[in-house]
């Protein structure tokens, strides 16, 4: 798409790391960016420069939103799996009666497309690798069963009301994109924090379980860099169906464990990571490995980005810019 082509975009949540960069994707092919925002945990200078900000909860996304936008990208969520589980009552208002509220929004002014940032853990502990859309959907901690809950909640969307829609379940996001990256407060993803304690201020790791029933102990993750990620809502928002509800995993297809996350850390930096070994976190997974063959099949995507080191090399870069 060219710029200046005038389509317009709402993008809830576009203050935050995996918002900001797809909004700058966005305004970069000639879209009409409107991020929705409460700067609860977004940075008002992440929304880019050419973007609208609207400092709002999700709940007053009817005073957003017209007829004139082509469709919405919803980012905004409470996205923590250990603080899920000490305030869940958070992650349901927030995740669900706030979609609830988008949803209506939309509905009564006419919006009928909508890509979903959904989430791998709504697969919980997944029967094999590498995890598919069919393997069962049994979330085990209340972050993922919130996410799982507004995807239902989309599917009775498109089913009842002719909505078209994609929910893409992420697995691990990183890398950065240009001036966009990753600096949640407080920190719980492992490659800001493991670059973090390389810095030499007292900050060490903690590794949350080293006897896990992978090679080396610890859990193994699926690595995707945020801006292939971004190019996944483009596509998904180009494919979308009037009634039809997508599911598509966005993964490399390939695991790192904590251990080797380490060790790219090491690489990119020069630096040694001072680590600390702790007990496993609970609601968290041994492996969670993606197959993206739908993603390529229906989406025509494929992870360009899919080394390890580029995606701690280009946080690294953010981190210090």
């Amino acid at each position: 798409m060219s710029r200046g082509s005038g389509k317009k975009v709402l993008v809830t949540g576009g203050a935050g790391y995996i918002g900001s960069v797809t909004s700058a994707v966005l305004l970069e092919r000639g879209y009409e960016v409107t991020v929705l925002d409460d700067l609860s945990t977004g940075f008002r200078n992440a929304v880019p420069e050419g973007a609208t900000l609207v400092q709002a909860s999700l709940l007053h996304s009817h005073r957003v939103l017209d007829p004139s936008y082509e469709a919405v990208l919803h980012f905004a969520a409470s996205a923590l799996v250990e603080e899920s589980f000490r305030v869940p009552e958070e992650y349901w208002r927030n995740n669900v009666i706030g979609t609830f509220a988008l949803l209506e929004a939309m509905r009564t002014v006419g919006i009928r497309r909508l890509v979903f940032s959904s989430t791998c853990a709504v697969y919980g502990e997944a029967p094999s690798v590498p995890i598919t859309e069919g393997d069962p959907e049994r979330p085990i901690n209340p972050y993922g069963a919130s996410k799982l809950a507004v995807d239902h909640m989309i599917r009775n969307e498109c089913e009842a009301h002719g909505l078209a829609a994609a929910s893409l379940r992420y697995f691990n996001v990183a890398g950065a994109y240009r001036r966009f990256g990753e600096r949640h407060d407080p920190e719980s993803h492992l490659i800001p924090l493991a670059l973090r304690a390389t810095q030499g201020q007292g900050d060490t790791l903690s590794v949350h379980g080293t006897d896990y029933a992978t090679p080396d102990g610890t859990c193994v993750r699926d690595y995707v860099h945020v801006a292939d990620l971004a190019e996944a809502h483009l596509l998904a928002m180009a494919n979308a169906t009037p009634r039809m509800h997508q599911v598509v995993n966005l993964g490399s297809g390939r695991g790192f464990s904590v251990l080797e996350v380490i060790e790219a850390v090491e690489q990119v930096t020069g630096r040694s990571v001072p680590v600390v070994e702790g007990a496993r976190r609970v609601g968290d997974p041994a492996v969670l490995v993606a197959s993206n063959a739908r993603a390529s099949a229906e989406l025509g995507w494929r992870p360009r980005r899919a080394s390890l080191v580029e995606m701690v090399s280009d946080a690294w870069t953010f981190m210090n810019r």
